[in-house]
């Protein structure tokens, strides 16, 4: 990658920060998404200002474990105030989170204002994170030592973070997964819901400080929430939406770091932040799994709904061919008469009936279209099931005859061989629908 400048000693252990801590924060954001509590990552990374600005004006200090305790009891506090407020208040989550941390929030900029003269607080640390120095701690002896190698102390608690957040999913992945889902089944079946809830929300808080000092608040709060939120949209498997966040969290790492890298290069523009560009890669994940997601995609639930609807458009063709010759069997039906009495649109109209013709459904007879013999049985079918419908629906229903029409134009799109014979058996095989119009014989349809 000598190309856009990549370097090992510097920009690997950066990206292996950043892809560790996004993947600790993913983990634990599945179960966020699922609970919608989508947020309390959000709150929480506010919230824990207090804590920070506690732990200096007890211990005098800016020492790693103590803000690490005073932010972590914090984040913690924020999960049982929200809890407490929703339940108590009778609000809604989000309003809940919404009152929590901005209280606590402004409590952390007052004990900060306290403490101004001796504690530096650089804001867009706090809101970007400092990955770019990650790197640095080697040169400054800022490492762990593991089987010989010197690892940078920020990526060696990313990965014993991932490790935590890892081991606790596969420990209670049943408890979290039925708590989430329904917690009363889980409270029956033995599991305390709400100690799986305060569980979550204590590696919440614990995930949003570790990775807090790296990547900052942005990237925090994007990563409990984007990639969790791209894979539910992949796949309706938990199991899978747990996979497919973590690669999503470590794609997101990959681009945003390369992009952070190459374009600037490409562009002339001034470096900029690599937790923002791995946010925007982020996004950008999330805007691919909303396009193209398999099932909850938008091109693709398009596509369906507009075969689906091509469909229908078919069956209501030779249908309506059908009654007409019910009414004139010489008849062929123009294309201005189709969209009339079908409301389609010419260029649907004209794509449906070219695929009926090449069906074999129908064909081209004076000017118009008229059934063949394979289009008659097919039409022969949905006609029977429309007037069997109306049947029921007006003895067995008490439906009235006037409001029966629509209702049974949208069954029988749906009704096969079986069902419609089940009416039949139903309806005391009537041979006449509610209208007086005959109800064909069962042939060879569907």
């Amino acid at each position: 990658m000598d190309w856009i400048g990549w370097n090992w000693s510097s920009d690997g252990w950066v990206l292996a920060a950043g892809a560790l801590s996004a993947v600790a924060a993913a983990l634990l954001g599945n179960f966020l998404v699922l609970r919608r509590m989508s947020m309390l990552g959000d709150a929480i990374s506010h919230a824990v200002l207090p804590g920070l600005a506690a732990a200096f004006l007890i211990t005098g200090a800016r020492t790693s474990l103590p803000m690490f305790i005073g932010a972590a009891l914090v984040g913690l506090l924020t999960a049982v105030f929200t809890e407490w407020i929703r339940g108590f208040g009778k609000v809604d989550e989000g309003a809940s989170m919404g009152v929590v941390f901005t209280s606590l929030f402004a409590l952390g900029l007052v004990m900060i204002v306290q403490a101004a003269d001796h504690v530096d607080l650089d804001p867009s640390c706090v809101l970007y994170g400092s990955l770019e120095t990650v790197a640095v701690a080697v040169l400054i002896g800022d490492t762990w030592n593991v089987l010989g190698l010197d690892v940078p102390r920020t990526v060696g608690i990313a990965a014993i973070n991932v490790l935590v957040n890892a081991a606790f999913l596969l420990l209670f992945y049943k408890e979290l997964k039925i708590s989430s889902f329904d917690p009363a089944l889980a409270t029956t079946a033995g599991y305390s819901a709400r100690l799986m809830h305060y569980a979550l929300m204590t590696l919440v808080a614990v995930t949003a400080v570790v990775s807090f000092e790296s990547m900052g608040n942005i990237l925090v709060v994007a990563m409990f929430v984007v990639p969790p939120a791209a894979a539910y949209l992949l796949t309706d498997r938990l199991r899978w939406m747990i996979v497919l966040s973590v690669l999503l969290a470590v794609g997101s790492a990959a681009l945003g770091h390369l992009g952070s890298i190459a374009l600037p290069q490409a562009l002339g523009m001034d470096d900029p932040s690599i937790a923002a560009s791995i946010a925007v890669a982020a996004g950008l994940l999330f805007v691919l799994a909303a396009l193209f997601g398999p099932q909850h995609g938008w091109l693709v639930r398009f596509v369906r709904h507009r075969a689906l609807a091509r469909g229908i458009l078919a069956e209501d063709v030779i249908a309506y061919l059908y009654r007409r010759e019910e009414r004139d069997p010489q008849a062929a039906v123009r294309l201005a008469e189709l969209r009339s009495e079908l409301l389609s649109g010419p260029v649907m109209t004209r794509v449906v009936l070219a695929l009926q013709r090449l069906r074999g459904m129908i064909v081209r007879s004076g000017g118009g279209y008229r059934l063949t013999s394979l289009g008659r049985e097919q039409a022969k079918g949905l006609v029977r099931s429309h007037r069997l419908w109306e049947s029921y629906l007006a003895s067995e229903a008490g439906v009235s005859a006037d409001r029966i029409h629509q209702s049974a134009e949208r069954l029988e799109h749906f009704t096969d061989r079986r069902l419609r014979a089940r009416l039949d058996e139903e309806t005391l095989t009537p041979v006449t629908d509610p209208h007086g119009r005959p109800i064909p014989e069962e042939g060879s349809s569907r």
